[in-house]
């Protein structure tokens, strides 16, 4: 009974530790400037790509509402774009667009790179070598010429965009887990676990994972973005599912009607600021995790 209630007391200090440890995390966060900023910025895009459809009537098959690249008017205040349509209400599910792309193509980048990584630094030997090897393929292969390789294979709807992103993307985090559970798979409480017959799969699960989490949550900030920026290069070069307004799409219009030359500003700065606000707002989060997880940078 004694060890008992001992245990329970061992257990719920655990968690007075670990609920102490996040208030400290989310104080020294919001204590960042730039990291405040960047969830300012980032909760205005999720807050348009939610409640900005409801509020705002777009249809993207819908031409000719007004003339070709013509001019903001009271009721269209974005102009319109080469095919007549409202440029104000793809901007808004552009956001969308965007921030589904991120989302949907880190959970893949961070579910195989995770898995390939954990499992090649915990085995080590010949698999870790097979891991490694196509990983370096990955890697030394061009990205967006065999993402242009894989979309004119497989096919350029919205689906197959975030898989291929998602399935090129992998590489760099699975190096990056692999490297940290190497140095985790050596500690005392691993080889403890090993010694009383845990099994691999619940080692990796149980304690490299939970200790690898911390690393991985931070490149995902650099992961959203990246996915971003590269489907809005992919639509700009012409890859990409027409059927879905994008950000991408917007800036390749403008390209090809010249936006820039005959003073179409519609056409390319909304898409652009938005695009370039929504990229920097990770930038500035990731300041703020920065300092979490390096004590060095908090005397600076």
């Amino acid at each position: 009974m004694e060890m008992t209630d001992n245990l329970k007391k061992l257990k719920d200090r655990e968690k007075e530790l670990k609920r102490q440890k996040l208030k400290n995390n989310l104080k020294l966060f919001f204590s960042n400037k730039r990291a405040v900023f960047g969830v300012v910025i980032l909760a205005f895009f999720i807050f348009m790509a939610v409640i900005g459809p409801l509020l705002y009537d777009y249809d993207h098959f819908l031409y000719f509402l007004g003339p070709r690249v013509g001019f903001p008017t009271e009721e269209y205040k974005l102009g319109f774009d080469e095919l007549g349509r409202d440029v104000l209400g793809a901007v808004i599910y552009g956001t969308r667009a965007s921030l589904a792309i991120g989302i949907f193509v880190t959970l893949i980048i961070v579910f195989v790179g995770a898995t390939f990584g954990i499992a090649a630094g915990y085995f080590g030997g010949l698999f870790d070598i097979v891991i490694m090897r196509i990983t370096e393929a990955f890697s030394i292969i061009p990205t967006i010429p065999l993402i242009l390789t894989l979309s004119a294979i497989i096919g350029q709807n919205f689906s197959n965009i975030i898989l291929i992103l998602g399935l090129t993307g992998w590489p760099s985090t699975a190096r990056l887990v692999r490297s940290q559970t190497l140095s985790i798979k050596q500690r005392n409480y691993v080889e403890r676990a090993k010694a009383i017959g845990a099994g691999d799969i619940y080692i990796m699960m149980k304690h490299i994972l939970p200790n690898v989490f911390p690393l991985i949550f931070s490149n995902i900030i650099l992961l959203v973005q990246n996915a971003i920026i590269t489907e809005s290069t992919l639509a700009f070069l012409g890859v990409g599912d027409p059927t879905i307004p994008t950000w991408g799409q917007l800036l390749r219009s403008a390209r090809e009607q010249g936006a820039i030359s005959t003073g179409s500003w519609w056409l390319f700065i909304p898409a652009g600021i938005c695009l370039v606000l929504l990229a920097s707002s990770f930038v500035f989060i990731g300041y703020g995790f920065d300092e979490i997880n390096n004590p060095k940078l908090r005397r600076r």
